[in-house]
């Protein structure tokens, strides 16, 4: 007879012969040792992302919303996916276009009227230079090297001295050619377009690492004959060297500009500054003058992957990205159907405005229509992912400051921030600056601070995505609470405020099929208890809608970043493992309430032969009185006994739970995922088992193998 899983939950507990020694969890409840308050509402939040333009309706629909809601989690965050696509963002269909003959720049209309807003999308922009980058997988390609030079890349217009009131050498424009492997260089031929560089430089990495990844590991170097001080424009072929340099990447740095217009005429000035290029080629000329090209020149992702430093947001309405299934080209969900839909549940959002390919007056439209619209905001984020897309931070820094200064026109209470890091485990490193300093957010708080305005950043934003590949490790849930204090504590050290909270804006474990196993459930309760107790403000789980796209690299995965597997047409029909490990955090751990939670530190001594610690613990005192532990068994393979321990070293008093104590436990005896892409399913699925015992000095709680427990009760 199979026996049912409470009941074999209790035979672990109670006659388990292989249980290890009892050892010990002790809590500092020291009171002024407390190293968090919050109220589970703000810090324990979701997030919203992009999603199939056929799907948002059903994710947003009532039944659907009020599945989604019993999880548990509080504030949302909305995020923004268009800046990693290279694309501009449409917030509001219905706008204005700069060139009224349907295209320029486009600013969405702020004015609200009785028709919502339900979707919104991301239009591709014409003159990128980005074959890829490390935001995302996309369709895009660069027109640097598409062969067709009827084509061009073309930098950011807002990146020049008519917007930032800066010379433009103090932001100088590039772009990259990363060829395959290392290869022999003397020469370029660039293509000029309007406008065109007057002063420039052919540069070559040397180091051992990658130019865009590793950027303190080696340096740019001009070529002998690389330093260009009176560009003409047209179609020059440079000899470089006399002598052919070995090389993977190649830089052309742009200091000033021509500032002639380009295609779309004289009407605006934006099309009159910055630098434009229709096509590049790069290889040797020999001594007879003819030149060999060693790039792919192609309109897709065959072509020679090149990158670059920004890209002019002028588009026009044609660009409307579709995908090859058009039925899923990504959907923004609308404002008002996120406002009104019931997700947020009535809280404060975070929301985004685009940055990186938009324009100010864009981001300050969008805002004062949501400020008519009356849609409660917490934060504003300011851009996705500016690091991902390389860009350097003094440009970012000067964007920022142009949209802080549109955006608060429309409200100086305006509570703005970012710049939304990819997630990353160390310092983000940049090429080196004029005084060899190469740390990205150092960089990016000291240019705010040069031109005082340090205040406009209220909030640091960053992403957390540990892990990378299909495959993740067991053993690499050993290593969460470390990793994000860690990154927390690197932001700190580069010289973030003590004033300035911290927002882990978009988080989940990025592990293949590992992040719906019971993987994803210890993970989760890990990472959130660890962010708190490294001082956030406030963490976000990645995502609230149960969109579930195969992990693009994994052959038997379907999705990563969910708590809802969902049928063809996108309706939920089973809960992943990180649904319930939402609520045992939100709804057991926390008290489902906007009250102050006080969080101490904890510890255990249960550690596995090589030193990893087995057991993880976090203790709350809740506003109800009741003291709650969430305490995770990393040992896949046995249970553990603890006791459970208060010190308060004011009083020099030591004591432990009395009367009832609640236990909720969810491991692998409720749960384990079998993989099959859509088909996914978990076989056992049992929600968390829930009983009371009699607590007391000499009580032991068993936590089952690779489970997550909350022990609950009074002191």
């Amino acid at each position: 007879m199979t026996r049912p899983p409470f009941i074999i939950l209790l035979c672990v507990i109670f006659s388990n012969p292989i249980l290890t020694s009892a050892q010990t969890v002790r809590v500092d409840a020291t009171p002024s040792h407390v190293v968090n308050k919050f109220s589970p509402l703000y810090a324990l939040g979701s997030t919203v992302d992009r999603v199939p333009s056929n799907a948002t309706d059903m994710f947003l629909r009532p039944d659907q919303v009020k599945q989604i809601l019993s999880a548990g989690w509080g504030a949302i965050s909305y995020r923004q996916n268009t800046d990693l696509f290279v694309q501009a963002w449409h917030w509001n269909p219905k706008g204005t276009w700069s060139d009224s003959s349907g295209k320029g720049y486009f600013v969405g209309d702020s004015t609200p009227t009785k028709k919502m807003i339900r979707h919104s999308y991301g239009y591709s922009l014409p003159h990128r230079g980005f074959t890829r980058n490390s935001g995302t997988e996309f369709d895009g390609f660069s027109r640097l090297d598409d062969g067709n030079v009827n084509t061009y890349w073309k930098s950011n217009p807002y990146l020049t001295k008519a917007f930032t009131g800066e010379d433009d050498s103090l932001h100088p424009q590039w772009v990259v050619i990363a060829l395959d492997k290392k290869q022999e260089v003397n020469a370029i031929r660039i293509a000029w377009a309007e406008p065109y560089a007057q002063a420039y430089e052919v540069q070559y990495w040397v180091g051992d690492g990658d130019a865009m990844d590793e950027q303190d590991k080696g340096q740019w170097k001009t070529f002998v004959s690389g330093n260009v001080k009176n560009g003409k424009g047209g179609t020059p072929t440079l000899g470089l060297a006399s002598s052919p340099v070995s090389t993977k990447f190649i830089r052309i740095l742009m200091t000033q500009s021509s500032n002639t217009c380009d295609t779309h005429g004289s009407s605006d000035s934006r099309n009159c500054v910055g630098y434009a290029i229709r096509e590049l080629y790069l290889g040797t000329i020999d001594d007879k003058g003819e030149f060999t090209d060693l790039l792919h020149h192609s309109p897709d992702q065959k072509q020679t992957l090149t990158l670059c430093s920004s890209v002019d947001p002028w588009h026009q309405a044609s660009d409307l990205y579709v995908a090859p299934n058009r039925m899923e080209s990504g959907d923004q969900p609308g404002f008002d159907l996120f406002f009104t839909s019931g997700i947020t549940r009535g809280l404060p959002a975070i929301i985004p405005i685009a940055l990186l390919y938009s324009t100010p007056e864009d981001a300050a439209a969008q805002m004062t229509y949501i400020k008519k619209r009356g849609y409660p905001v917490s934060y504003i984020e300011m851009g996705e992912e500016a690091d991902g897309q390389y860009m350097l931070p003094e440009d970012y820094a000067a964007l920022y400051l142009q949209f802080a200064t549109a955006l608060h026109r429309v409200d100086p209470n305006f509570k703005l921030g970012g710049p939304a890091f990819e997630g990353v485990s160390e310092d983000i490193k940049a090429w080196p600056d004029a005084q060899g300093r190469t740390s990205w957010f150092s960089r990016f708080l000291d240019y705010l601070k040069a031109h005082g305005r340090l205040q406009d950043l209220a909030f640091m934003s960053f992403e957390h995505y540990p892990y990378d590949g299909c495959e993740t490790p067991w053993k690499n849930l050993y290593q969460e609470p470390e990793l994000i204090t860690h990154i927390m504590q690197v932001w700190r050290d580069d010289g973030l405020p003590a004033g300035i909270p911290l927002l882990d804006t978009e988080t989940n474990a990025h592990g293949g099929e590992a992040a719906v196993d019971i993987f994803g459930t210890l993970w989760l309760a890990d990472s959130f208890g660890g962010f708190l107790t490294a001082g956030g403000q406030s963490t976000h789980y990645y995502h609230d809608l149960p969109y579930s796209p195969p992990h693009p690299a994994c052959s038997n995965s379907w999705g990563t970043y969910h708590m809802f597997m969902v049928d063809e047409h996108y309706k939920i029909h089973q809960k992943t493992s990180q649904f319930y490990g939402a609520q045992l955090i939100t709804q057991e751990w926390a008290e489902p309430k906007d009250a102050e939670h006080r969080l101490f530190r904890a510890a255990s001594d249960v550690k596995d032969n090589e030193g990893h610690v087995l057991v993880t613990a976090y203790a709350l005192e809740r506003p109800d009185g009741q003291w709650s532990l969430m305490l995770i068994n990393k040992d896949y393979d046995h249970p553990h006994q603890v006791q459970v321990l208060f010190h308060n070293a004011e009083s020099n008093r030591e004591d432990s739970f009395s009367g009832p104590v609640t236990m909720i436990t969810f491991g692998k005896a409720q749960y384990q995922w079998h993989p099959d892409r859509k088909k996914g399913h978990a076989d056992p699925d049992s929600p968390p088992v829930k009983f009371t015992l009699a607590g007391g000095e000499n009580t032991m709680y068993t936590l089952p193998a690779a489970s997550l427990t909350i022990v609950r009760g009074k002191r």
